[in-house]
């Protein structure tokens, strides 16, 4: 028996933290494993919301989308691809499903497929995110997948947003492994672990690896994090203000627990309440309801309210506070606050002895930094000290080096980092060999 060729091309991913699209070929079976959306490659162009992308042949006219046939919804080829799997639902994993057609079935966790659908009815209709229409077919850790001569077997990793997995694809030239975005100092490292268990005993050929944390790596847990956000509260006085990921639910967890032990609310956005809500579905996921004491929802100063926003506010409105109500109790509140939501600081105003906790990734790009100083500008206005309280979704480098070392892959392919030269050089006294990335350029295993 002849064993059909198998070929990896890498669309996405390369030089770059996010933007992964991968496809893998066997014989005849194709599969793209993740497709986001290149945040750092459309801002070399684009400045939404002033200059966004009008259409496809713009983001591919610059390469922000890859000239793909029988992959997208705006061509009339049949489709070339018979699946895509996305690991987990950060949008530069998932958001270009967009332009995906609809015939290609879309393989994820359950919640993921809660988190992409959730998202998808709170954003404003976008070019680049549009889950409409998408033949979803969802996978838990122990399910078995099937397209064409391949068998995917999806295993659950910890990272921070929940429903992430890696993916171990049993091809005709033996295991080919996917780890998505992955760590094992979050509050589920248990996941990871097993992950890296199953890994090693497919005894892979090839491993394509998120390799994010190379340089300017924090050594941390969801434990110290929630350990430290209560030092914080407990000394505070006035208004604690935070700002974390929608998504991250362990952050969640943490503010929550945090805010109960120091006779606090929790007030969360509306866009947050939402996804709460959505999430709430999944009987698996251990986050707190907003029918939960010590939950409320904060309902910004505006006349307009979309639909799903009245959804929410109608069925809990015992549970909704306004900017006056948190202007009075204070002492007794955590409100959720993005940057977009500052000017909200105008009626509140804060009171000597409050905070803000920024409990997300530092700024990475130059956008992000411009936003960070405006923020800077709105605290120092009202006097309030800023406390960065945050623990990485990103496997730490040496971890990374003994989980590979564990797995002892034939070929190592790091993706998902702008440091692929380090990590290669990193990792060079391993017995696999290490393969940087290019794009566009087909690896035969």
């Amino acid at each position: 028996m002849v064993k059909n060729e198998v070929v990896l091309t890498f669309y996405g991913g390369v030089d770059e933290i996010g933007g992964n699209k991968i496809l893998l070929k066997d014989g005849d079976t194709a599969v793209f494993l993740d497709f986001g959306m290149s945040f750092a490659l459309r801002k070399q162009f684009f400045s939404p919301p002033l200059l966004s992308p009008k259409s496809e042949k713009s983001l591919q006219e610059l390469g922000i989308l890859p000239k793909l046939e029988g992959v997208y919804r705006f061509d009339e080829k049949p489709p070339a691809v018979d699946a895509i799997f996305i690991s987990h639902g950060h949008m530069d994993h998932s958001a270009y499903l967009s332009f995906v057609k609809r015939e290609i079935p879309v393989y994820c966790g359950e919640t993921t497929k809660i988190i992409l659908q959730a998202f998808g009815e709170i954003r404003r209709a976008d070019l680049e995110f549009n889950v409409e229409g998408i033949n979803f077919q969802t996978f838990r850790t122990g399910n078995i997948v099937k397209v064409g001569g391949l068998e995917i077997e999806p295993v659950h990793v910890d990272h921070s947003v929940p429903g992430a997995y890696g993916f171990i694809i049993h091809t005709s030239k033996g295991a080919v492994v996917y780890t998505g975005d992955f760590r094992d100092h979050g509050a589920k490292d248990e996941m990871t672990r097993e992950f890296v268990e199953r890994v090693k005993a497919a005894e892979p050929v090839a491993l394509v690896c998120e390799a994010t944390n190379m340089t300017n790596v924090h050594v941390s847990s969801e434990k110290e994090v929630e350990a430290k956000l209560n030092q914080v509260v407990s000394q505070t006085e006035g208004l604690v203000l935070a700002e974390f990921a929608y998504t991250d639910v362990d952050r969640l967890n943490s503010f929550y627990k945090t805010a109960l032990k120091n006779n606090r609310c929790l007030a969360v956005s509306l866009r947050q309440a939402y996804l709460i809500e959505a999430l709430a579905s999944d009987r698996k996921l251990r986050i707190p309801r907003l029918s939960d004491e010590g939950m409320m929802i904060f309902r910004k100063s505006k006349e307009r309210m979309y639909a799903w926003e009245r959804q929410i506010l109608e069925r809990y409105p015992e549970k909704v506070v306004d900017v006056e109500q948190v202007s009075k109790r204070q002492q007794n509140m955590i409100l959720t606050m993005s940057l977009y939501d500052l000017e909200q600081l105008v009626e509140i105003q804060p009171q000597p002895g409050s905070c803000y906790i920024f409990s997300s990734s530092e700024p990475f790009n130059e956008e992000m930094e411009i936003d960070f100083e405006r923020l800077v500008n709105w605290l120092r206005h009202y006097g309030l000290p800023q406390y960065h309280v945050h623990v990485s979704g990103h496997i730490t480098p040496l971890r990374l080096k003994a989980c590979l070392k564990e797995i002892n892959a034939e070929k190592v392919f790091p993706v998902h980092t702008e440091n692929a030269g380090l990590f290669a050089k990193f990792m060079r006294d391993l017995k696999s060999q290490i393969a940087v990335t290019e794009k566009g350029k087909e690896y035969r295993l």
